[in-house]
């Protein structure tokens, strides 16, 4: 049986507008776990819940009310330089815009996650080498981010949300920028990754995206709709 990695109880998310009484739910108690190796789609349209709860999951955002545990540790009742911590130790994340420094090399982005923890630079260099022979770019080590393609950009992107080795991959429209030739690159790194072992939470609006993950879970209005493990089509996208 897989191990559960991740579990929110009764998560609620309240914005309130400061100096009046407008208060927008965002999130409505929800009841989510994940265990390890699974890829999961999170769902929805515009205001569904679906952002709110990923930054909730990537400790960028606290809930109102509710838990989030992961790992053997409750998120809830961390502050905020642990909060900080945890995302450093055990969250990678990847976003649509790449979100690459572009003064850096290719491998300097990718040890910039190493650096915050204080890792020494000759280790970190090692890592960073890893996964940029990961993602297949080591021939591309010392470019900067504007001599890439977008796919190339965004391999460098899933590298850096490696390197940590974290306990989960955010990953939040990773191909909302790209063609789809290079979006079908992408999510087949993921799919390969989740056979490793690793588990990826991806945010997306696309069906397409949605049929290469092994659940699929669906928000309206800051509720669960529906909680699917539909059969995994890998569609092109």
């Amino acid at each position: 049986m897989q191990d559960i990695i991740a579990s929110v109880t009764d998560l609620t998310k309240i914005y309130t507008t400061p100096g009046t009484s407008v208060s927008v739910h965002a999130l409505r108690s929800i009841n989510l776990s994940f265990v390890t190796g699974e890829m999961v789609a999170i769902c929805g349209q515009s205001g569904s819940g679906k952002s709110t709860l990923m930054n909730i999951l990537g400790c960028l955002d606290r809930p109102t009310g509710g838990a989030y545990h992961l790992g053997d540790l409750d998120v809830s009742t961390l502050d905020d330089d642990e909060l900080s911590a945890m995302r450093g130790r055990r969250l990678g994340f990847v976003f649509q815009n790449f979100n690459l420094i572009q003064q850096l090399t290719v491998i300097e982005n990718i040890e910039v996650p190493l650096f915050y923890q204080g890792v020494r630079a000759a280790q970190r260099r090692e890592q960073a080498a890893k996964y940029i022979d990961l993602v297949d770019l080591s021939d591309r080590s010392h470019h900067r981010p504007m001599e890439l393609s977008g796919g190339q950009q965004q391999r460098v992107a899933i590298a850096r949300a490696l390197v940590n080795e974290p306990l989960i991959i955010l990953a939040d429209e990773p191909t909302g920028n790209l063609d789809t030739e290079t979006s079908q690159i992408i999510l087949q790194m993921f799919d390969n990754l989740r056979t490793e072992g690793k588990t990826i939470l991806m945010v997306t609006h696309e069906p397409e995206v949605a049929g290469w993950c092994d659940r699929v879970v669906s928000l309206r209005d800051g509720n669960i709709i529906s909680d699917e493990r539909p059969a995994r089509r890998k569609v092109a996208v």
